[in-house]
């Protein structure tokens, strides 16, 4: 029954999506409660050019692809304000734009440079193959995202509650956004060689949608989210590995969508709520109309 612990490559895979669930948890949630879920997978796309020249460069060096992720996705974060701002296309067609223009221009590099790299190992990436250096980056990762967490958590959480108060208490008002957006890139990369560029966004959005369905409280949202994307990336390694031809990525993906839509139905703020609410409104509506029609003088023949 547990014969997937007998390998090695397993092993590895399960360490690192654990470490990966601690530090996409808090990300994902956050750019749920900000409603920058898009931005997320946008940004994703973002650092596919700077990955991809780093990677004609200097082959599959992950240092190399860091900085060159980070430079990528950092540029377009910064292009996009930038236009926005001066701009009369707003944030969301900017940041939209230029990352379908980046998306498009990593894949044409890699196809340009006649690298004998697959493209979808760059989409899906490969988490059963994951190496040392991997392992690390997916640490230093998680451990700057913790630590940054538990120095910014406090105004972050005011910045998202209630952000023109935010703004009217700091001399830095951008300073905390930004960072975040940092810690946005720094987990796509930290998760791309794992999950690659299209798979990595979905582990950190959707056990956040997930749980939203289920708590109210910040901290109660937080861990639930860590403990949905750890469900998810367990089980669809463990589904990957007894289904051969099923890709690691992906099956993690799903069983995480699977999460979501059945947190949708059942959760006590999914669809249900909506539906009690619906009735409730209508029985309340139903009464007053009773109520009108009972009081009313009676109209004369």
């Amino acid at each position: 029954m547990f014969e997937w612990l007998d390998y090695e490559f397993m092993k590895r895979a399960l360490v690192a999506t654990s470490i990966l669930s601690f530090s996409v948890a808090p990300v994902g949630a956050f750019l749920v409660l900000r409603r920058l879920s898009l931005a997320g997978e946008a940004m994703a796309h973002a650092i596919v050019p700077g990955i991809v020249i780093a990677f004609v460069i200097a082959g599959l060096s992950v240092y190399s692809m860091i900085v060159g992720g980070l430079i990528a996705g950092v540029s377009v974060a910064l292009l996009t304000s930038f236009v926005a701002r001066k701009t009369i296309i707003r944030e969301d067609a900017s940041l939209a734009s230029l990352y379908l223009v980046a998306l498009a221009l990593g894949i044409f590099i890699l196809s340009a440079s006649g690298s004998a790299v697959p493209l979808k190992s760059f989409l899906f990436g490969s988490i059963l193959g994951i190496d040392d250096e991997t392992l690390i980056l997916i640490g230093v990762t998680a451990t700057i995202t913790l630590i940054s967490f538990a120095l910014i958590l406090r105004p972050l959480i005011v910045s998202t509650i209630d952000p023109v108060f935010y703004e009217s208490q700091t001399q830095k008002p951008g300073f905390i956004g930004q960072w975040f957006m940092f810690l946005v890139v720094l987990n796509l990369i930290g998760a791309f060689k794992a999950l690659g560029t299209l798979m990595a966004v979905g582990l950190m959005i959707l056990p956040a949608t997930a749980a939203r369905y289920w708590v109210s409280t910040i901290t109660s949202y937080l861990l639930l989210t860590f403990l949905l994307a750890l469900i998810s990336s367990w089980a669809g390694l463990i589904i990957s590995f007894y289904a051969s031809e099923v890709p690691s990525g992906p099956a993690i993906v799903l069983v995480a969508g699977a999460i979501f839509i059945f947190s949708l139905l059942f959760g006590p703020q999914g669809l249900r709520l909506s539906i009690q609410s619906r009735k409730a409104s209508l029985k309340t509506n139903q009464e007053t109309l009773s109520k009108t029609v009972t009081n009313s003088p009676e109209i004369a023949d």
